[in-house]
């Protein structure tokens, strides 16, 4: 018997979404958590992908380089461009023949229309946006079950949920809560060609165009530099200045919720547990207090650098650095710093 981890590879017209990529490298964590059960009852542990598309092998094949075992490529022109029906019922009929343990999704746009879908199909439970996940010892089970943590209550709580009863179990995960494992030049693994079940007529719309807009102005999950901004701005202007700070050092700014709510900037700059999990190579907290909410979303940083007037601010506790200070005095002085540097 093998025991099963999966991960759905997202990727439009051949270009993947890296949340695919942190997902192969989590499911290989919760892999190896499991093998030494695995060996005592003489069962095998493989990572798998599952890859939908049309023309998409050498995305297969870069999904061994990240760590899969074997990839499930199901290719045709009905699933060149994803829609929900052709592509839920094609997996479910995947997840019936080969019966995955763990199906990891990433919750992006696609993934959490997808993720849904497929478990109703499947009739088993889905965690939501999770940002821990762990397999673990559970009372009354007969092998280590996925403990899937998420927030909940407006990001008030952590809550631990446990699928006991039915399989895949199954989670959506944020992209950037962890990190990406590194490429591997040699890829070892198979790619297996499977059965597509789903027709035309399962699609129930037809694209006839696909227009392209300008995408979401700000993408933070990704982004080597992020200057946020809380409520010690004292109000929207304040962003203007990190917004000069962050032109400078090449990033975009982020905010806390506190902003958000108060209309001080869009949600898509928003930085925390109920928006968007970072981890930059150098993130700058302006204002911000330091919340579980909002640490819980930036604290991967590699490099913090924390300023607050109030010596308490839980914001320093995962600081590198932590200046004490008002910000309006603090930000400028970065600037012209910054731009000394450059004319140097």
């Amino acid at each position: 018997m093998t025991r099963r981890f999966w991960v759905f590879i997202e990727q439009e017209e051949g270009k993947v979404h890296p949340v695919s990529w942190e997902l192969l490298g989590v499911a290989r964590s919760l892999a190896s958590q499991v093998e030494e059960e695995a060996r005592a009852a003489n069962d095998d542990v493989a990572v798998e992908g599952v890859l939908l598309g049309h023309q998409v092998e050498a995305v297969a094949q870069e999904a061994l380089h990240y760590g899969a075992d074997r990839v499930y490529l199901l290719d045709d022109p009905v699933l060149q461009h994803y829609r929900n029906a052709p592509y839920y019922k094609s997996i479910a009929a995947l997840v019936q023949e080969h019966k995955p343990e763990v199906f990891l999704i990433g919750a992006t746009t696609l993934g959490r229309d997808l993720a849904g879908a497929v478990a109703t199909a499947l009739r088993t439970g889905l965690t939501a946006d999770c940002t821990q996940l762990q397999m673990s010892e559970i009372k009354g089970a007969s092998r280590k079950l996925l403990l899937m943590t998420r927030p909940a209550f407006g990001g008030n709580i952590l809550a631990t949920i446990v699928c006991r009863d039915r399989q895949p179990q199954m989670s959506s995960v944020r992209p950037r809560v962890f990190p990406t494992p590194p490429r591997s030049p040699e890829a070892h693994g198979e790619i297996v060609r499977s059965r597509v079940v789903a027709t035309e007529a399962d699609a129930r719309a037809l694209i006839r165009e696909l227009i392209r807009g300008q995408g979401e102005a700000v993408a933070i999950e990704y982004a080597d530099v992020i200057v946020s901004g809380g409520r010690g701005l004292g109000g929207p202007d304040g962003f203007k200045l990190l917004q000069e700070l962050a032109d400078l050092l090449g990033g975009v700014v982020g905010a806390s919720r506190p902003c958000v709510d108060a209309g001080w900037i869009s949600y898509a700059h928003q930085v925390g547990q109920t928006g968007k999990t970072v981890r930059p190579k150098l993130y700058i907290a302006a204002g911000i207090s330091g919340a579980l909410q909002h640490k819980v979303g930036m604290q991967g940083a590699d490099f913090i650098l924390a300023i607050n007037n109030d010596p308490k601010a839980p914001i320093f506790e995962v600081a590198d650095i932590g200046i004490v200070g008002d910000l309006y005095q603090v930000i400028p002085a970065m600037i012209e710093q910054v731009k000394a540097l450059k004319q140097a």
